[in-house]
């Protein structure tokens, strides 16, 4: 038995008691358009970035601006999510941060580095000068 409501296709199978509901995927492009960013720089593992960040505390805003390297990033879509990783006062701090996300007001590409791997998840055992990348010029 298929139930069609708001270009949503329901199907219910009544023998088994087996119900799931599948969207089509044009609907769901259409609504990712409507909410991705297109000026967003190319994002790449070992950038040194800026993420200027929308913080709400009870009915102020303020930005906080955040900086330092991309360790990993996860393409898909609407969801893509990219780490930083930063040194504040000592300690290492990772944030994910969900790129197309209106709380994000700009990312700023500081430093483009030369890296060989897809995760930089070793830097987090290193310290010091030890955690510096080679520069990419291009």
């Amino acid at each position: 038995m298929y139930v069609i409501l708001n270009n949503l296709t329901i199907i219910a199978n009544i023998d088994s008691m087996n119900f799931s509901t599948s969207i089509s995927p044009k609907i769901i492009e259409n609504i990712e358009k409507q909410y991705a960013k297109s000026d967003l720089p190319s994002l790449s593992i070992g950038d040194t970035v800026k993420v200027y960040l929308l913080i709400k505390e009870g009915n102020k805003e303020r930005v906080q601006v955040n900086q330092g390297v991309i360790i990993a990033k996860n393409n898909s879509q609407l969801t893509s999510t990219i780490t930083v990783r930063s040194n504040l006062q000592g300690v290492g701090v990772e944030r994910v941060y969900l790129v197309h996300s209106p709380l994000i007001k700009n990312i700023e590409v500081l430093r483009r580095s030369k890296v060989r791997r897809a995760k930089l998840y070793y830097l987090r055992g290193l310290s010091g000068k030890a955690t510096r990348l080679k520069q990419r010029f291009n």
